[in-house]
C-alpha cells in the first residue's frame, strides 16, 4: 500500500452516496443509514458531519460484531426560510471505521490513538427536497379552460374521490411521523439495553457472580419491552393499513 492511501471501506452502507431529507422542514425530519458488517472481525464506527449543530445522530458511534448490522437515525433539526434550495448538497456526512483490536479496549482512547492509514471512511451528501416535486414518470395535468357546465353525478363522485385521496395522504403523512418517532424511541431503548449489559459485565468483573442476576434480569426486562414495542408498532401499521385499504376499495 502506498503512503497516504486509505484501506477500502469494510462496511456495507445504505444509502451509499446520498442521504435524502424530505420537507417540510419546520419540524425535525429523520433519515436513516444502515451499516452492515460482512467481515469476520469486529468493526468500530463513528459518524461525523460538516454541520453538527443541525443534526442529531443516534447512535453516533459503536462497535459492529461480525455479520451484524445497525440502523443510524439522522434527524435534521427544524429550519426556517428557504432551506432546501440554499443548502442542497452543502451538508455532508462521513462514516469512519476501523477494525477493533482483540481483547478489552477503551473506545475513546482507541479513536484518539488510531493512525490515518488504518482508518476507513465513506462520505454521503445530504439532499433536501420539499416533497412537492412531480415525479419524472408522472404526467403533468394542465388546467382546462373554465367553462360553464352543469354539475353531473360523475363530477360529484370525482370530487369525493379527490377528497378521500387528500385525507388518505394526510393520514399517510401522520403515519410516517409516528413511525419516525417510534423508530427513534426503539433505538433509544436499544442503546439503554446495551448500556445496561455493559454495566452488568463491569459489575461481574468487579464483584463476581453475585451481581449477575439483577443485571441480567433488568436486561431481559428491557429486551421484553423492546419486543412488545415492536409488536405494538406492527399492530398500529396493520390497523392503519386496513383503514386506508378500505377507503380506497370503497
Amino acid at each position: 500500500m502506498f503512503k497516504g492511501e486509505k484501506p477500502e471501506q469494510v462496511l456495507q452502507i445504505d444509502p451509499s452516496n446520498e442521504l435524502r431529507f424530505t420537507g417540510p422542514f419546520t419540524s425535525a425530519v429523520t433519515s436513516y443509514i444502515t451499516l452492515k458488517n460482512p467481515s469476520e472481525k469486529k468493526v468500530c464506527y463513528k459518524i461525523k458531519t460538516t454541520a453538527p449543530k443541525q443534526y442529531c445522530v443516534r447512535p453516533n458511534s459503536g462497535t459492529l460484531d461480525p455479520m451484524s448490522s445497525v440502523e443510524i437515525a439522522v434527524s435534521l433539526q427544524p429550519q426556517q426560510g428557504d432551506f432546501p434550495s440554499s443548502e442542497n448538497y452543502k451538508h455532508k456526512f462521513m462514516v469512519q471505521t476501523m477494525f477493533a483490536p482483540d481483547g478489552d479496549y477503551d473506545s475513546d482512547q482507541l479513536w484518539k490513538e488510531i493512525t490515518p492509514d488504518k482508518l476507513m471512511d465513506s462520505k454521503l451528501k445530504c439532499v433536501f427536497s420539499s416533497g412537492s416535486e412531480v415525479p419524472a414518470n408522472q404526467d403533468c395535468v394542465k388546467e382546462a379552460p373554465v367553462q360553464e357546465k352543469k354539475v353531473t353525478k360523475s363530477n360529484k363522485v370525482g370530487t369525493q374521490a379527490e377528497n378521500e385521496l387528500a385525507r388518505a395522504a394526510a393520514e399517510v403523512k401522520t403515519l410516517r411521523e409516528e413511525e419516525s418517532t417510534l423508530r427513534q424511541e426503539n433505538l433509544a431503548l436499544k442503546e439503554e439495553v446495551l448500556r445496561l449489559r455493559k454495566a452488568t459485565r463491569e459489575a461481574r468483573e468487579q464483584s463476581g457472580d453475585s451481581a449477575i442476576g439483577g443485571g441480567s434480569a433488568n436486561a431481559q426486562t428491557l429486551a421484553n419491552m423492546e419486543n412488545n414495542r415492536v409488536y405494538l408498532i406492527l399492530g398500529i401499521f396493520a390497523v392503519l393499513f386496513g383503514i386506508l385499504l378500505g377507503k380506497f376499495l370503497l
